[in-house]
């Protein structure tokens, strides 16, 4: 392995748009869900139910953790509900399971999902067992991605030193905490977030294709 990665003992992997294409539209049709049930649950317009749902998102990292700062919701609820969505889109990617399995060390998921969607996702990806774990949004007390409880939350429930791991990301907002610990950060820059001011401080690597970045840190590979 490329010796500015030989120190990764622990490789940590958002879910949705990270292990899969963004451009398949899977978390478009879970966003369309949330506008729904809020639109729903407030009683107003798809319009006035977007613009909360975005007020929640850029301010609490997730739509649901704005719900709960602000509303009576039942997170349990509300996560069957936006997660029931068509995953026939998913297909597996031979190239990066095989890439994800030869990693040395441990594997882990990192999501502002919960664990029951994230193992269906990885059940349709062919990627079920090539995790040793998935810390969700129950896990994070609901203080989603980018609240650096949730990093420090992270770190202590798998009990992972962060100068010896490396988080892969699609959205860069999400890598800022990963730094600030001492975390080797990676971009997978797939269309899903542009690249915002300041960014390269706390990007290690960018990518727009997360298979072909992890097959080519293998400096012998045949």
């Amino acid at each position: 392995m490329r010796a500015d990665l030989s120190h990764v003992r622990t490789w940590i992997f958002d879910l949705d748009n990270t292990l899969y294409p963004a451009g398949i539209g899977l978390f478009r049709e879970i966003e369309a869900r949330m506008t729904q049930y809020i639109c729903d649950m407030k009683g107003c317009d798809i319009d006035a139910a977007f613009a909360i749902q975005k007020r929640h998102f850029h301010a609490h990292g997730t739509t649901l953790s704005g719900l709960l700062a602000e509303e009576s919701v039942d997170p349990h609820h509300f996560l069957d509900y936006v997660h029931d969505v068509d995953m026939s889109v998913l297909a597996r990617d031979e190239a990066l399971v095989a890439s994800i399995a030869r990693l040395p060390g441990r594997k882990l998921v990192f999501t502002n999902g919960d664990a029951p969607y994230a193992g269906r996702v990885l059940d349709r990806l062919g990627m079920a067992d090539l995790f040793e774990g998935i810390h969700d949004i129950h896990a994070t007390q609901y203080r989603a991605k980018p609240a650096p409880e949730a990093y420090r939350g992270l770190c202590e429930a798998w009990d992972i030193d962060p100068a010896g791991a490396l988080f892969a990301e699609d959205m860069a907002r999400n890598l800022a905490p990963a730094k600030a610990i001492g975390m080797t950060t990676l971009w997978v820059d797939n269309g899903s977030e542009q690249h915002g001011c300041g960014v390269r401080d706390y990007v290690d690597f960018t990518t727009g294709d997360l298979g072909a970045w992890l097959q080519a840190i293998w400096e012998n590979d045949e």
